[in-house]
């Protein structure tokens, strides 16, 4: 007969909190690798610059330095606390992605933060987990999808009322590991129950599929005298597709969270005088790059502004760009890469711009909208503007003017009259909405309320030519 053993536990004194706790080491050990690897994804490419909270005391902090009691507050971090402060510190430093400093209290990244390649491809959709949701299911679905390989991040999928819809979409660390996992026999199940999965990309063609939808009209299928309002789209943005959707105000919308970062694809121009002419800096570039005009935002009265791209730039691409656009407003401008900090903001409010763009253009398609309603009135299709939506709020959401004076779909807006522009030269410029959806539009319940940046609240009169 086997003799049955009993784990010691040993009685240890948290330094300078003057307690003692009865902690087993088994359940110690298990714990510190957990409480490792979350505040490993705390600060992972794939959560850091999507997380609003995270990346302010991150950007804040010159070094980037994050105090650790916050990071053990947070609800995930909870289930450690009675090990003590100290047993976090010893976690922490165990890690080779994190460092802790000399002080032990405060942590932070041991390499600059990166854009995540390919997380769009990198991510399956998988539906058939339980809808009665309780505290444990977010471990219990990051534990599922880790039994097929490195895990990202996996995100459940809600309704209006945030209610968790059943499905997710999870990001793995590799494609050997989506691989592994969309050709998994037997097919893939939780709790006894198998479920639908499929790549996230075939996810949103199937939903493009089902609305009957084709290429960058997003044209809904005909049917019914009344047009049916669309709530949600697929917005091709810088290289990837991203689900926007309406505020509870009627504008279109998207989660800070789904734009992804590209660095490098944004440039900075100081040197204008106060002024700029879209002209100096569109019609060169657009010829450049394939047809395609830049967004530009810029404020009447600084003598910098921002101009984004598809795409992120060679250095070649950047020394062209310095080449063509040597003038603005008559004066010689220089050119350099924004901060990271800047340039994702920027980003967010450039992907707001195009969501409301977006939309604009499907209700014109769809017969809903009226002219004369872009410009912030109740009326048309233009909507109210002025909220953005978005963890970003207002700055963000690219002011609040709307799509322009007849919120004219990009396409048809490139030859658009000179008077708008014109008469835009006697307000505050802003900036230039990126085009519509290019693929697909789905469901049709309005989303909750998004998040507000407390560092973007202010808003900005703009003016807005669509390009």
């Amino acid at each position: 007969m086997a003799e049955s053993t009993t784990t010691p536990t040993v009685s240890t004194t948290v330094e300078g909190a003057g307690e003692s706790m009865v902690v087993s080491p088994t359940a110690a050990t298990g714990d510190i690798e957990k409480a490792k690897k979350q505040v490993e994804f705390y600060f992972a490419d794939s959560n850091l610059p999507y997380d609003k909270f995270m990346w302010t005391l991150y950007s804040k902090d010159p070094e980037h330095w994050i105090p650790i009691s916050t990071i053990a507050s947070f609800k995930r971090m909870r289930e450690y606390t009675s090990h003590g402060s100290e047993w976090l510190v010893s976690a922490l430093r165990s890690s080779t992605f994190l460092e802790v400093n000399s002080t032990g209290d405060k942590v932070r990244r041991t390499t600059e933060v990166k854009e995540p390649k390919d997380a769009f491809e990198r991510s399956v959709y998988a539906k058939g987990f339980p809808e009665d949701e309780d505290a444990t299911l977010q471990q219990r679905l990051e534990a599922f999808f880790s039994t097929y390989g490195a895990i990202n991040s996996v995100r459940m999928r809600r309704d209006e009322n945030k209610k968790f819809k059943a499905s997710v979409f999870a990001e793995f660390a590799d494609f050997e590991t989506v691989d592994k996992f969309l050709k998994a026999e037997p097919k893939p199940t939780f709790e006894g129950k198998e479920l639908l999965i499929m790549s996230k990309a075939d996810y949103c063609d199937m939903k493009i599929k089902e609305k009957g939808l084709t290429g960058k009209a997003a044209e809904m299928k005909s049917g019914g005298d009344k047009p049916k309002q669309h709530n949600e789209a697929i917005l091709e943005y810088i290289g990837n597709r991203i689900t926007i959707r309406r505020d509870y105000e009627g504008n279109g919308s998207v989660d800070p969270e789904d734009v992804p970062f590209v660095r490098g694809a944004t440039l900075r121009f100081d040197g204008c005088g106060g002024d700029c002419t879209w002209s100096d800096i569109k019609d060169p570039l657009k010829e450049k790059f394939d047809g395609r005009p830049p967004y530009i935002k810029y404020s009447r009265g600084d003598d910098f502004g921002l101009v984004g791209f598809h795409k992120a730039l060679t250095e070649d691409e950047v020394s062209s760009v310095r080449e063509l656009v040597k003038k603005v407003n008559e004066k010689e401008v220089t050119w350099s890469l924004p901060s990271e900090e800047d340039e994702k903001a920027f980003q967010i409010e450039r992907a707001q711009v195009a969501a409301k763009s977006a939309f604009i253009q499907l209700d014109k398609t769809t017969g809903k909208g009226s002219h004369g309603g872009g410009r912030g009135g109740k009326g048309g299709s233009g909507g109210r503007g002025g909220r953005g939506g978005g963890r970003g709020g207002g700055g963000r959401g690219g002011g609040g003017r709307g799509g322009g004076r007849d919120s004219k779909p990009a396409a048809a807006a490139e030859g658009a009259d000179k008077t708008d522009a014109e008469a835009g030269e006697k307000r505050k410029r802003g900036v230039e909405p990126d085009g519509g959806p290019y693929a697909g539009t789905r469901g049709t319940n309005a989303p909750p309320a998004l998040a507000r940046s407390e560092s973007t609240t202010k808003k900005q009169k703009v003016d807005v030519e669509l390009s």
